[in-house]
């Protein structure tokens, strides 16, 4: 099955090419049916290639399938190819699997569309770039497929074009997106010059024995690097396309958080662990912003009312975690944090799509209540997802932050108490949208009161399959000091380096990819304090459950509290309340001046000089035509006369020369 594992990227594509070109033909369940099965089948080769990884020794799980030479020119040769192994396998199986499910999901909830057929072309489309961008074989592959969720995005954020704020957010995406890909393009061509290659067997392998630790090339292509991942992953500066992206479907949504775009930045800092690890100031820098990010998002979250930006605050947060994780050395634990993560965010995205589906599209948890009884599985599914995004044991998000948490307090104290009090503050909002959306006393409009109803089982059961993945995806990763082996960790420990030390050369020259620093990862866990372990884990579950208890307190036992806390803190809640004023930074700081000089250019140089270049040449050419075409008058003396004008006219001067 490793053999096969082109399908895994191919089969979306298939599933795009049958329904773009044959679709108009089908009817929506088939168009639903083949959308579905190309995902799914996609799944089924990744769980193949998985199976067949396992049976090798963890040094050798590692293959590289080339089709054909796809890019000859000069120096750079470039193959179709893809990569195999753990960390790439895990990629396959988190995207492939959670995208399956939001397919099935999809069928019900965009079965009245009229974009239904575009809407699952566009959804294969995506799936189809984001499984080229986790398997590729090479940084160009992988960009090819870093641009092709960034246009699908585009696609499906401004689903709804005909309504302007769709469309804006659709092209704020984009633009915002790229101004990231930039930095990836420049480390990219960076890595090119410095090893000759952008193939990752080519380049990893060799990083340690060609960058000189700490040293300003590597610092370079991580930071580059990194500011890619920062406009893919939704991070400080470059968030803020991120909320706006909520204007599309919610199983849109629920596809972008979970499982693609925005998991593109961690994946791609995870894959160059091995530049990273030589880089300790761009690990810093991935550190702070990752811990900044994570708490910033976490303070916005508290004061939004719209449940699906509640969510997408509860995104930009959690990417902080995964990059905290990776600046803290521990690329593991950001990876296993991005997979849990992928199951109980899809499962909100859905929860909060399937509330709407009952209230008629409505948004504003002021305007819900008391829904737990009319929508019973909706409600215990969300709640689920709630607990494990908050990090209560024994969910599967308890294990993976537990994981971030321990590697920050490793790197620096402060990092793991922002990043504790971000959990805090996590648990805190994210009850605060539970107990306002189906505790208390409902709030619904009256005419949207009497619809309300539990989705169809085509919405359900996806839900139930997220809410058991969001119960015991973590397990796999229960560390030793709960008894567990520990075993995603020591699944990947093969492709990370710890990143504690400077390796030295000598040494770093007989590492590969596959086996880089398994000393230094044993030695990091031989090292844990079980006492100190225990207590931060304690804290953790401490202060979740605290933020637990004070969204109790805040919205069902005392309600009027919030508002009365607002009003003494007025300044500050609307500050928060309104984002920070970053969009509107933004707009004064970057899009007006361009907007104004672009105008200006407009003006003055395009119809200043361009138009003015091209009328005038037009004027000059009809002056003159309007002078030579009186020498065409068509009658014979006026000929004879400027014949006789020309004859003497030679004659005068051959006479004088």
């Amino acid at each position: 099955m490793l053999e096969l594992i082109w399908l895994v990227p191919f089969l979306p594509l298939i599933g795009v090419i049958i329904n773009g070109l044959l679709g108009i033909r089908f009817s929506k369940k088939t168009t639903g049916i083949v959308g579905c099965l190309s995902i799914f089948g996609s799944f089924v080769v990744s769980c193949g290639a998985f199976w067949e990884l396992l049976q090798l020794p963890a040094t050798q799980r590692i293959k590289e399938v080339v089709l054909w030479q796809w890019i000859p020119c000069g120096d750079l040769t470039v193959n179709l190819g893809f990569l195999v192994d753990p960390l790439s396998i895990v990629m396959l199986l988190t995207v492939s699997g959670v995208s399956s499910l939001i397919h099935v999901y999809s069928v019900g909830y965009m079965h009245e569309d009229e974009g239904f057929r575009r809407y699952f072309v566009y959804l294969n489309l995506f799936v189809f770039f984001m499984l080229m961008l986790v398997s590729a074989s090479s940084f160009l592959l992988m960009f090819v497929g870093w641009e092709g969720v960034g246009l699908c995005s585009y696609l499906l954020i401004g689903f709804w074009y005909r309504r302007k704020e769709p469309a804006d957010a659709g092209k704020k995406a984009f633009i915002v997106n790229l101004v990231g890909d930039y930095g990836f393009l420049l480390g990219m061509l960076l890595i090119f010059v410095t090893f000759g290659s952008l193939d990752f067997l080519k380049v990893l392998p060799f990083a340690q024995e060609t960058l000189a630790y700490d040293g300003i090339v590597v610092t370079m292509i991580t930071l580059l690097l990194f500011v890619g991942a920062t406009g893919k992953s939704a991070q400080i500066p470059l968030y803020t396309w991120l909320p706006d992206a909520m204007e599309g479907p919610t199983p849109v949504s629920a596809l972008i958080h979970a499982a693609t775009m925005v998991t593109a930045g961690v994946y791609m800092v995870a894959r160059c662990s091995a530049f990273f690890v030589l880089a300790p100031v761009s690990l810093w820098v991935v550190a702070i912003v990752g811990a900044g990010t994570a708490f910033y998002a976490a303070t916005i979250g508290l004061t939004q009312f719209d449940i699906k930006r509640v969510l997408a605050y509860s995104t930009i947060s959690q990417l902080g975690y995964m990059f905290l994780a990776c600046g803290a050395g521990a690329f593991a634990a950001g990876i296993f944090h991005l997979m849990t993560h992928a199951f109980f965010k899809a499962l909100l995205f859905l929860g909060a799509g399937s509330v709407m589906h009952a209230l008629s599209g409505e948004l504003d948890i002021r305007k819900m209540g008391g829904l737990r009884k009319q929508l019973p599985w909706t409600h215990l599914t969300f709640l689920i997802a709630t607990l494990a995004i908050a990090g209560i044991a024994p969910l599967a998000g308890f294990f993976s932050k537990d994981a971030i948490l321990w590697g920050a307090f490793q790197k620096h104290f402060y990092l793991w108490l922002v990043g504790a009090i971000t959990a805090f503050l996590t648990a805190l909002y994210m009850f605060r949208a539970v107990f306002m959306t189906f505790y208390g006393k409902p709030r619904l409009d009256e005419e949207v009161a009497k619809h309300v109803h539990e989705s169809p089982p085509v919405m359900v059961l996806p839900l139930a399959a997220l809410a058991v993945l969001s119960v015991i995806g973590g397990w796999i990763g229960i560390p030793a000091a709960l008894k567990g082996g520990d075993w995603f960790h020591h699944f990947l420990a093969p492709v990370f380096s710890s990143g504690s030390a400077p390796v030295t050369h000598h040494h770093a020259a007989n590492i590969g990819l596959v086996g880089i620093a398994h000393a230094s990862e044993n030695a990091v866990h031989g090292s844990h304090d079980l006492v100190v372990e225990y207590i931060l884990m304690g804290v953790s579950l401490g202060v979740a459950l605290l933020g637990i208890v004070l969204a109790y307190y805040f919205y069902i036992k005392n309600p009027q509290a919030p508002a009365k806390i607002a009003k003494h803190f007025k300044r500050l809640y609307r500050v928060i309340f309104n984002k920070y004023y970053m969009d509107e930074i933004y707009d004064a700081v970057f899009v007006q001046p361009i907007r104004r000089s672009s105008e200006w250019l407009w003006h003055y140089f395009d119809e200043g000089v361009v138009d003015g270049i091209a009328n005038g040449s037009a004027r000059l050419f009809t002056g003159l035509s309007s002078v030579l075409k009186r020498l065409q008058t068509g009658y014979v003396q006026n000929y004879a006369i400027w014949m006789l004008v020309g004859i003497v006219f030679l004659i005068v001067y051959y006479l004088l020369w």
